[in-house]
């Protein structure tokens, strides 16, 4: 069994509230779910309006195929999002 883990930092300068974010976390978790068969979640920075941090995690038979669904939902999310990215640490375990 193998299992690949993301965690993407973005940073939203125009969100104002945390209302704000909660609807833009919202969206980027239920779209990636809906097109990616992953775990995904808010897991850090839940209490700053302009700073979001998601993880993400699949299980696999092969590290090759974890690697690829990872990296195909962070190209989703960066291309799919106005926040910046500004890191991403992936894991394969």
């Amino acid at each position: 069994m193998i299992i690949g883990t993301a965690k993407i930092y973005l940073y939203a300068n125009w969100v104002h509230s945390l209302k704000e974010k909660r609807m833009v976390v919202k969206s980027i978790i239920a779209k990636v779910k809906h097109r990616y068969n992953v775990s995904i979640a808010e897991v850090e920075n839940q209490d700053y309006h302009q700073s979001i941090v998601i993880g993400i995690a699949c299980v696999s038979n092969t590290t090759r195929q974890a690697n690829t669904v990872i990296q195909n939902v962070v190209d989703y999310i960066e291309g799919n999002t106005e926040a910046l990215i500004e890191k991403i640490d992936i894991e394969t375990l």
